[in-house]
């Protein structure tokens, strides 16, 4: 028989949630709105290893949370990641969610080419004027391509998010995305995810607006 069961409203939870976070996390030297994504992703994952393994350009949260403002289209990699960003706190803002992965234009480009959605989803991405967030969780290929363009100066994103998942290609693609001139924040090592990439730009709205619809 289950024991020690509380049953608390949902914004009950998530508030204690943070608190047994911040008692359970290692000092950092993190600003204010950094701890704020490091907090979010620790409780999307429930693994404290993201307080060790983020890593936040100067000034990445502040450019990330001006885009906001300004009305900014979140382009992500997956479905998943768009649809786990609160998009009532980013309609607030003016802002929207695009993902090119399931557009049929772009699987018969991918097969034709011999390269992948992702690789096709970035090229697509790069023409979009207006500040843009990239929020890569799932596939290597689109940082590696995103980070491409950004040398070529086909894009200039406000913020890229580059926490994709898995072995082949992830670190180093990550390691690319730190080596580059670009406002970003990227999950180093393996771990990622989609609901990582997604995590990360709802706790940029979060500190701009009320996270209610």
């Amino acid at each position: 028989m289950l024991k020690h069961i509380e049953w608390a409203r949902p914004e009950d939870i998530e508030s204690r949630s943070m608190k047994i976070i911040e008692q359970e996390m290692p000092a950092g030297d993190w600003t204010p709105g950094e701890l704020a994504v490091v907090k979010r992703c620790i409780h999307t994952s429930a693994d404290f290893d993201y307080a060790a393994n983020l890593y936040f350009s100067p000034e990445a949260v502040e450019g990330g949370k001006k885009a906001l403002r300004e009305g900014a289209l979140i382009v992500t990699d997956t479905a998943m990641a768009a649809a786990g960003i609160n998009k009532a706190a980013l309609g607030k803002l003016g802002g929207s969610v695009r993902c090119f992965m399931g557009e049929e234009d772009v699987a018969q480009e991918a097969k034709a080419r011999g390269i992948t959605r992702a690789v096709v989803s970035m090229e697509r991405a790069a023409s979009i004027e207006g500040p843009v967030i990239f929020a890569v969780g799932n596939a290597p290929t689109a940082l590696i391509r995103l980070c491409e363009l950004i040398k070529e100066q086909k894009v200039s994103p406000a913020l890229v998010i580059g926490v994709p998942v898995g072995f082949v290609n992830v670190t180093d693609s990550k390691e690319l995305l730190c080596d580059m001139k670009v406002p970003c924040i990227v999950a180093r090592g393996r771990k990622g995810g989609s609901n990582i990439a997604a995590a990360i730009c709802n706790a940029l709205l979060y500190q701009l607006v009320d996270r209610q619809g």
